[in-house]
């Protein structure tokens, strides 16, 4: 079981016997997209509202997280069978007018904009027979749906996956790089603390005293702590991404860590010449990566 994307797609067509041998076409789609939480959003024709509580918790006992569009369509032959409610488009047809000449405005009425008014299109001449064979219908099609569009993110969840197991092999090898210089950045720091420090009381000086200061200065700059809790971190995540699941807030806080050891890193080996430069230039590559895969990790379910 890998990790999922927040990504997908999904639609079905299907046909339903109302009012005896009459046959009702429609197409059920859904869409998502990333979103923190579970955002459900439904379009649904007037007289099936009912329908959506249900539709509601059928979607969450199957998906996590996610903004998802779930639509209802009826073929236009259906549409073309419902009537249309001549009281409020005549009056949105009235108001339109009588803006338009107080206003002194041009324009003419829009009628795709008033059949979209609610309750502008009806379907009283359906039975409710007919209403609740077709919310049974859409409800059994929920089904092959949401294997569609979890089949359809398990698969943007591979994607995300090969991307994210990719940048942390360029972290940990950008870390392991940077733990072989760290020897050598210690002693060069030691050596130019001990200098500064001798030019500035002059030659006489407690020699062991000045060697305790420098220790613990040193010992400040050290960065085995930050380089230890780096690798720690991407174990760890590789372990989130083995299990799967719901990973991907646990991910971001991953990242999050990752890039404050990298600060802390880069801030410790600030101003070292020689191959400190080298560290800076790993350090600055594992925060560029670090913030690639925090754009990737927004996805994930």
């Amino acid at each position: 079981m890998g990790i999922a994307s927040m990504t997908g797609f999904a639609r079905v067509q299907a046909r339903v016997s109302v009012g005896g041998e009459e046959q009702l076409s429609y197409t059920l789609t859904a869409k998502s997209v990333n979103h923190r939480f579970l955002d459900l959003q439904f379009r649904l024709p007037a007289g099936l509202d009912g329908v959506e509580m249900e539709l509601r918790r059928v979607l969450k006992e199957n998906l996590i997280r996610g903004h998802v569009d779930l639509t209802l369509s009826l073929d236009r032959a259906a549409q073309a069978k419902a009537g249309y409610n001549r009281e409020l488009i005549s009056g949105y047809l009235t108001a339109f007018e009588a803006a338009r000449r107080e206003h002194h405005l041009k324009g003419e009425p829009d009628l795709n904009a008033a059949l979209r008014l609610p309750g502008a299109l009806q379907t009283e001449d359906r039975s409710n027979g007919d209403l609740t064979a077709l919310a049974a219908s859409v409800l059994e099609q929920t089904v092959p749906l949401l294997e569609q569009l979890k089949a359809m993110r398990a698969r943007e969840g591979e994607a995300l996956e090969a991307i994210l197991r990719g940048t942390l092999d360029r972290l940990a090898a950008a870390t392991a790089s940077i733990a072989e210089l760290r020897p050598e950045i210690e002693q060069r720091s030691q050596e130019r603390l001990t200098q500064r420090l001798a030019a500035v009381v002059g030659m006489e000086f407690n020699q062991q005293r000045v060697l305790e200061e420098v220790a613990v200065l040193v010992e400040r700059s050290d960065i085995s702590e930050e380089l230890a809790r780096m690798r720690t971190h991407i174990d760890h995540f590789r372990e989130l991404l083995n299990a799967g699941g719901e990973a991907g807030k646990k991910l971001d806080f991953l990242l999050q860590e990752m890039n404050r050891e990298a600060n802390t890193l880069l801030s410790k080996t600030a101003g070292i010449s020689g191959k400190g430069t080298r560290i800076t230039e790993l350090g600055l590559a594992i925060k560029a990566d670090i913030e690639k895969a925090r754009e990737q990790v927004q996805n994930v379910e």
